[in-house]
């Protein structure tokens, strides 16, 4: 059996621990997984790095590649970092000609992407965690899985479906709800979004539950409302509690690639993030845009998903996704 796996801790004490066991599958478990869901990316990489025949003295395979970063949607900061600290590297005798220049480019961008690990912190009682973005990118299901996991890990939970203009969420989100064993909060169509939330936060209080998820629409043809509307659900969310929401979390659907950069700019203007939860990491070619999310935002990524179920649900882990992406054995 492979390691149990941390899934929930406040930034100093440990104010959650979940134990996962990630049990063998053929595919090799979680890690294996997050390999070939970066499977098209690590091929732009890693094809781009072995046809350059790196030379540190060579200005051409520089270029080659800072192009080979930017094809894989690293961003043109995050990308620049990255060069800047492997020519360092480099003039310091660190990356001679010939080297392993993939498990080289590995450590650099896990050190990049160190500061942007971050833990979910619970320890407000309850907790309120506002989950924003657009719809498509798995943000319902997401909060599903997330009280699935709270649950495990021994938490109350209250769902409130908050995004009152799609029928469809709320049923999916109650479904997962009553899996969860959680109190649902749902609503009617048109109700005020910011009621169901003030509903949902009042519901645990009352009841003495742990954490509240609060689902919100994801409606980017109507941007200005939907912004103005998050700002409303925040306000209303903090007159109920002092403190609250305690994390916001940004999901974004890793398949879009520097679209989700922009979304992220425009979610961070409208409310302040703690986080992001980064989805369909299994069917992209576009894995760096997690350092371009991180580099420029200064957002911790606090969960990937790369797949399906609900242990695909995980933690962000610097080293381990840096690995993944150039293909290397993540272990």
């Amino acid at each position: 059996m492979a390691d149990p796996q941390r899934m929930f801790s406040g930034l100093g004490d440990v104010v959650v621990v979940e134990e996962v066991p990630v049990a063998p599958s053929p595919s090799g478990g979680f890690l294996r997984k997050l390999v070939d869901g970066l499977a098209k990316s690590s091929r732009a990489l890693t094809g781009q790095i072995q046809a350059i025949a790196f030379d540190p003295a060579d200005a051409a395979a520089w270029e080659r590649l800072e192009e080979a970063l930017l094809l894989a949607d690293c961003g043109v900061p995050a990308t620049v970092e990255i060069i800047g600290r492997l020519e360092r590297r480099a003039a310091a005798g660190g990356l001679p000609a010939g080297g392993d220049l993939a498990a080289a480019l590995a450590e650099e961008i896990a050190e990049l992407l160190s500061g942007a690990e971050a833990k979910i912190d619970v320890a407000a009682s309850p907790t309120v965690i506002l989950m924003v973005g657009v719809n498509g990118t798995g943000k319902t299901t997401t909060v599903g899985k997330l009280a699935e996991h709270l649950r495990r890990a021994g938490k109350t939970v209250v769902v409130a479906a908050a995004d009152t203009f799609r029928a469809a969420a709320d049923e999916q989100l109650e479904a997962w709800a009553k899996r969860a064993g959680a109190d649902f909060v749902g609503s009617s169509h048109g109700q005020d979004p910011a009621a169901v939330a003030y509903d949902g936060v009042d519901a645990a209080v009352a009841r003495g539950r742990d954490v509240v998820l609060v689902d919100t629409a994801g409606r980017l043809q109507t941007q200005v409302g939907l912004m103005d509307e998050l700002a409303k659900i925040r306000r209303v969310i903090a007159q109920r509690l002092d403190g609250a929401p305690h994390e916001t979390l940004l999901v974004l659907d890793a398949t879009t690639g520097q679209n989700g950069l922009v979304q992220a700019r425009l979610f961070s203007e409208a409310t302040p993030l703690s986080g992001i939860v980064l989805t369909k990491l299994d069917g992209t070619a576009k894995g760096g845009i997690a350092l371009a999310i991180a580099h420029e935002l200064g957002v911790p990524i606090k969960l990937i998903g790369v797949g399906e179920t609900l242990d695909d649900l995980r933690p962000f882990a610097a080293d381990s996704f840096a690995r993944a992406l150039l293909g290397l054995d993540a272990s």
